[in-house]
C-alpha cells in the first residue's frame, strides 16, 4: 500500500520542539516521523478506547436480554 504523505503545518511551543528533537534524534528518525508515530498512537489508543466502550455498551444489552429472557423462561418452564 502506498501512503500518501500530507505537509502539516503546526505552531507548537519551543521547549516541546525542543524535546521532540532530542526525542528524535535518540530514536535516528526525522522530526516528521517522530510526530507521525505520536499521532498514530494516539490514534491507536483512541480506537481501542471506542471500541472498550462499544463491547461495554454490548455487554449490558447482552445482561439485559439474559434477565429478560430468564424472566421468560421462567413463564415457561416451571423451576426443578
Amino acid at each position: 500500500m502506498v501512503t500518501r504523505m500530507v505537509r502539516l503545518s503546526a505552531s507548537v511551543p519551543k521547549h516541546i520542539v525542543d524535546e521532540a528533537d532530542e526525542i528524535a534524534e535518540a530514536k535516528k528518525i526525522s522530526r516528521s516521523q517522530l510526530i507521525s508515530e505520536c499521532l498514530t498512537d494516539m490514534i491507536q489508543r483512541r480506537k481501542k478506547e471506542l471500541l472498550a466502550e462499544g463491547y461495554k455498551a454490548m455487554a449490558e444489552e447482552h445482561r439485559t436480554f439474559a434477565s429478560i429472557a430468564e424472566e421468560a423462561a421462567r413463564e415457561v418452564v416451571p423451576e426443578w
